[in-house]
């Protein structure tokens, strides 16, 4: 079965790196706990927070619900703290979801983005990815290799 996560907002940049990665991540951005361990369970996700109250619940020590307190401030710290407690896989499906809303993303043609990207990366891209909800266009850009590298070097400390 795969894993999907709730990452409470204390720790929201995780979220990020976890969708980068291809791991169905919600971002939850609210103060209610109890409604986060409620969206955990109706749907199977695993909680990663820095809030020692969620992890003393008895949903969470009756391992009922996996919670799993992250105790580094850096992101990308925090992604290796979860990676080696899940025994997760850093290639599971890069560069697959929207960093923004969590949606699987969809090939698309170049004549279809023509004019939804500015003209020198029509010029230098053949590939691309839109997010079904939130239109967001992705390409292997420069932003998309500096991201690559950082998930090379991530990989490399693991």
């Amino acid at each position: 079965m795969e894993i999907k996560f709730i990452v409470d907002n204390n720790v929201g940049k995780l979220a990020k790196w976890l969708r980068v990665i291809g791991y169905d991540t919600l971002l939850f951005k609210e103060k209610d706990g109890g409604k986060m361990i409620e969206i955990a369970l109706n749907e199977g996700r695993v909680i990663l927070t820095k809030d020692t109250q969620i992890i003393k619940r008895r949903l969470v020590t009756d391992g009922k619900l996996k919670a799993i307190l992250i105790k580094h401030d850096d992101p990308k710290a925090q992604l290796r703290e979860t990676a080696k407690a899940l025994n997760l896989d850093y290639y599971f499906r890069p560069f697959s979801l929207c960093l923004e809303c969590n949606r699987m993303l969809i090939p698309r043609s170049r004549v279809e983005v023509q004019n939804l990207v500015p003209p020198r990366v029509f010029k230098t891209q053949e590939q691309y990815m839109e997010c079904p909800s939130c239109h967001r266009i992705y390409w292997q850009g420069t932003h998309w290799q500096a991201m690559a590298k950082e998930l090379r070097e991530l990989t490399q400390g693991h």
